[in-house]
């Protein structure tokens, strides 16, 4: 069975303009895939979300890519967050969200 792929909107100045629908797929997820797992180690705790992270970035491999579809085609769930605002806007997420199928779930 495949997992999902959630794209999760992050807040882009103060840490509480997050969505409780966020928050929730954030703490439900099996991984978090971060731009940079120091900057979201502060939302994270913040709301006490230890789902572990795993680094995705402009410098990851395409070896990466390939260690995060295989979670995904084994059926883990994926919560891919950027630094600010919305993965695949002026970051690396696009590469993952094409990889991994244009499929979005309502």
């Amino acid at each position: 069975m495949k997992g999902n792929l959630y794209i999760v909107a992050t807040p882009i100045g103060n840490l509480e303009d997050i969505t409780l629908r966020a928050i929730r797929t954030l703490k439900e997820a099996d991984y978090i895939a971060a731009e940079d797992t120091r900057h979201s180690k502060i939302l994270l705790d913040k709301y006490e979300i230890k789902t572990p992270q795993v680094s995705f970035h402009s410098y990851s491999s395409e070896r990466k890519l390939a260690q995060l579809i295989e979670l995904l085609n084994s059926g883990k769930n994926l919560a891919l967050i950027s630094d600010a605002g919305t993965p695949g806007i002026s970051d690396p997420a696009y590469k993952l969200i094409q990889e991994a199928g244009s499929e979005m779930p309502g």
